[in-house]
């Protein structure tokens, strides 16, 4: 979302970094060029200029302008400043046990309030709570409908009864009793603007079940309309926090980086996919390094460790270091990697390199997923025979393996030399386990 930012603001250190010792004027200089950037991205006026005069006053600092390296040092209280705009600190997302929690989600027609339910409960069911959710948006035709569809797909029960969605709300909670859930997750009417009959109607209901948690679903991709949405919410039903939706979207994402400055309350999660599991816990910290192009590995490690199997991953390494990888080992791989999304995405949460250029992000814009998706064609069309001893395989079997596969010989013979020679390199790289000098240890992936 943030790519055309990021290579603005990458500009910008390139010219500071050009040069040796900086006077006022070419911060000053770096500050005009980041405020069109900010604009340009929709971020508040205000949010910007309160941004821009924090960096301003701590980059014009003695210590700053003495130092060694004072635009490395500009570009530590960018990020940090980035930071802060964002929120500070990670807040976790905490809800009371013992009895049942209540969290009311609010916010504008479009904005992905329902999935954010969905999401939200799915994520909870993980986590060993047993949440019900309570479709209380009866102005919309289809939301009642959306809401217990996204609630079988995630295996969490629905609730809808009744006209009223004050009474509906409010009936929940006995339902929730009843029935031994401890979390009740209540979808509110949406607009297409923010109104007063919806607001009031927001109010009552807040009242009836007095809610642990007013979540806004705000679209990122929505720019200066969020703000101006979450003053209004923040005003009338007291929000406590927000889910960004559509994160990873391609719009300017001038939401994210305004919505807590103006109202104060931290952002929890973030959409960031249309999948009920592509629902992340907002860090503040990491989103600001991947804004400068430096990368997030923590989420990526976040990822691995929900999603890819230790054992299997351990497995893999250890055939790896006796050469005994095949092509059987390389399919279970593909999928693995398929699971944590659009290799797209993994590659740009890797760090930039030295210099502020994202390597990986250049790698990241030539991947063809459709070359992903044909190689594991290619493995399935081959007997498991063939996968295990690619050795065997003659013109004959590559003839059958592009049939079976919609491919064609040449892109079978690409597959197993680029196989063959992935492997030896991987060999020579591992050096009977010893490893190459100066070779950076990945993290392990936590066991689920």
């Amino acid at each position: 979302m943030f790519d055309t930012l990021t290579d603005k603001l990458d500009g910008t250190f390139k010219k500071l970094r050009s040069r040796g010792k900086l006077h006022p004027k070419q911060v000053d200089n770096a500050l005009a060029d980041m405020r069109t950037a900010l604009l340009e991205a929709d971020v508040a006026v205000e949010v910007a200029d309160a941004f821009l005069g924090r960096v301003r006053a701590r980059a014009l600092s003695e210590e700053v302008m003495k130092s060694l390296t004072p635009a490395q040092q500009v570009v530590r209280i960018v990020r940090d400043e980035l930071q802060e705009t964002l929120g500070g600190e990670y807040r976790k997302f905490v809800l009371p046990s013992g009895r049942i929690a209540v969290v009311m989600m609010a916010g504008v027609q479009g904005s992905g309030k329902t999935t954010a339910c969905a999401k939200l409960a799915l994520r909870l069911k993980k986590d060993g709570r047993r949440p019900l959710l309570v479709a209380a948006d009866l102005e919309r035709p289809a939301a009642v409908q959306q809401l217990s569809t996204l609630g079988d797909e995630v295996g969490v029960p629905v609730v809808s009864e009744g006209r009223d969605p004050v009474k509906v709300a409010k009936n929940a909670l006995k339902e929730a009793e009843r029935r031994g859930n401890d979390v009740v997750i209540v979808d509110t009417a949406g607009r297409l603007h923010v109104d007063a009959e919806m607001m009031q109607q927001a109010r009552r209901i807040r009242d009836v079940v007095k809610p642990d948690h007013v979540l806004m679903a705000c679209d990122a991709m929505t720019g200066q309309d969020a703000v101006v949405q979450a003053r209004a919410f923040l005003k009338e039903v007291d929000t406590t926090g927000f889910i960004l939706t559509k994160l990873d979207g391609d719009a300017r994402g001038g939401a994210a980086l305004s919505i807590t400055a103006v109202t104060g309350r931290p952002v929890f999660f973030a959409g960031v996919g249309e999948k009920p599991e592509d629902l992340e816990e907002f860090h503040p910290d990491r989103l600001a390094g991947r804004i400068m192009g430096m990368g997030d590995v923590l989420s990526l490690i976040d990822k691995a460790g929900e999603k890819l199997d230790a054992d299997e991953a351990k497995a893999s390494a250890e055939k790896l270091l006796q050469g005994a990888f095949t092509l059987e080992d390389f399919l279970a791989q593909l999928r693995q990697m398929r699971q944590l999304g659009p290799i797209q995405d993994l590659l740009k949460l890797l760090p930039g390199m030295p210099g502020g250029k994202n390597a990986f992000k250049e790698i990241a814009d030539q991947v063809d997923e459709g070359k992903l998706r044909q190689a594991e064609a290619l493995i399935l069309s081959m007997t498991p025979e063939e996968r295990r001893n690619p050795g065997i395989i003659s013109g004959s079997r590559r003839l059958r393996i592009a049939r079976g596969s919609g491919s064609t010989t040449s892109d079978v013979n690409t597959l197993l030399k680029d196989f063959e020679g992935a492997r030896k390199m991987m060999r020579t790289m591992m050096g009977g386990g010893k490893g190459l000098p100066g070779m950076i240890s990945m993290p392990k992936v936590p066991k689920r």
